[in-house]
């Protein structure tokens, strides 16, 4: 289920990034004095009282005609058209200005809940000046320092009350999957064969999908949302804008999916970034399965053909051994029939919940087949697992201490509850904490 989505907007030099930053824990964003230094929209995670959600940094919104500030004014509608709930930052000590009502019209127009933090409220004596911004008509104005973390909590407290029910994110009988890869690899070409229309732009000039472009669709019986997103280039080629905002839609598209379709290109091979690309999937916890398009264009192709393109993804991808693989052509549309089922089982997969007492059946018949190390003359001793979540599945291993569990001890375990139980296309979490 997507987390919901905050934009942090206003004017430049108002301490947005510095709010950002304070938000998210840790420094992300650039802070200087200097009006416009965040040109981009940056993307992170964040939490307030057990609230997951997205956040987004934006470039100060100037309404000018000079080339820069118009592609930041531009991005920083994008993040508004995006979020679920938009932050905006005034500046308490330089009071409204003709910029923060033009920014507050542009929030109008977007019908989007708007939370007002008037910024650098660090002396208590200037909460008096705050009253002055409710003639911006957005409602009650938040007094916040973003550099000394004031205020905060009540702020954030506005914002998740506007956050959408968790019923109303997605539809729970929806299964999203996306499309992820280098530019040029097909996933557009795939996107149109499945659906069996031109859905999307498809062409041979690497670059052409810049959005995250979903689609709906049914299959024997199931409902699917489909995302081509962007080819992910390195980040020393993004030399366009444009391109970065490719970049940070796709990061949200995997986001945002149940199932991550890493798509590689036969004819080309296997590319050191397509190994980096698909670590995005891995680390987001993601069900991945892997993607071998233009599979008709290898010569000679047979079984042995097929069977060392696998070898060799497994030994290139040895993190992602729990990835099935599928070798298709959106060309001939060969095995794409078979994508949605493959689709709908890494997604049950993902979801799967074991009963606690059969998990520990399992992990006490492999402590038995292998006993556990023992470091300094001091022996691990697993007292009792569960699984504590989904999507990613969770185990939690109660020990009497975790840094005796090294870390192959760890990894012979998870291999074990795989044999027990099918996991395949998800990555699975084990969690060591010390029982009390």
């Amino acid at each position: 289920m997507a987390n919901p989505v905050v934009a942090i907007v206003g004017r430049p030099n108002v301490g947005k990034s510095t709010l950002f930053n304070r938000i998210a824990g840790e420094r992300i964003s650039i802070v200087e004095d200097t009006p416009g230094v965040t040109r981009d929209r940056i993307y992170t995670h964040a939490e307030w009282l057990g609230k997951e959600f997205n956040m987004i940094d934006t470039g100060g919104i100037e309404l000018s005609d000079q080339p820069l500030i118009t592609q930041i004014r531009q991005q920083a509608e994008i993040a508004i058209d995006e979020a679920d709930v938009i932050v905006l930052v005034v500046d308490v000590q330089s009071g409204i200005t003709d910029a923060d009502e033009q920014v507050a019209q542009i929030l109008y127009r977007s019908k989007k809940p708007v939370v007002l933090a008037v910024n650098k409220v660090d002396n208590p004596e200037r909460r008096a000046d705050i009253y002055d911004f409710y003639s911006l008509g957005l409602g009650e104005p938040y007094p916040v320092s973003s550099v000394h973390g004031i205020g905060l909590g009540d702020m954030l407290d506005a914002v998740i009350e506007h956050f959408p029910d968790d019923g109303q994110n997605q539809d729970e009988d929806t299964v999203r999957f996306s499309f992820i890869g280098r530019p040029n690899v097909g996933k557009s070409s795939l996107v149109n064969a499945i659906l069996g229309q031109q859905r999307v732009i498809v062409s041979d000039v690497a670059g052409t999908t810049r959005d995250a472009i979903n689609t709906h669709f049914e299959s024997q019986g199931h409902k699917f949302t489909m995302v081509d997103t962007a080819g992910i280039k390195k980040k020393g080629k993004l030399y366009e804008n444009t391109e970065r905002y490719a970049l940070m839609r796709s990061m949200k598209a995997i986001d945002d999916s149940d199932v991550v379709l890493v798509v590689l290109n036969a004819d080309e091979g296997i590319r050191d970034l397509d190994r980096h690309i698909a670590g995005y999937a891995h680390e987001a916890g993601k069900g991945v399965i892997i993607v071998v398009n233009k599979w008709d264009l290898l010569p000679g192709r047979d079984q042995r053909t097929m069977t060392d393109f696998t070898n060799l993804i497994r030994h290139e991808f040895q993190y992602l051994s729990y990835a099935p693989i599928i070798f298709v052509s959106a060309k001939t549309k060969q095995r794409l029939a078979q994508l949605p089922p493959l689709i709908l089982k890494v997604y049950s997969h993902a979801k799967r919940r074991v009963k606690s007492s059969t998990l520990n059946d399992v992990i006490m018949d492999a402590i038995a087949a292998n006993p556990t190390p023992s470091t300094n003359g001091r022996r691990l001793r697993v007292f009792y697992a569960t699984q504590v979540a989904v999507a990613p599945p969770t185990f939690v291993i109660f020990v009497n201490d975790p840094d005796l569990m090294h870390f192959s001890y760890a990894r012979y375990l998870e291999n074990q509850i795989r044999q027990a139980f099918d996991f395949s296309g998800t990555p699975i979490h084990l969690i060591k904490r010390q029982r009390n």
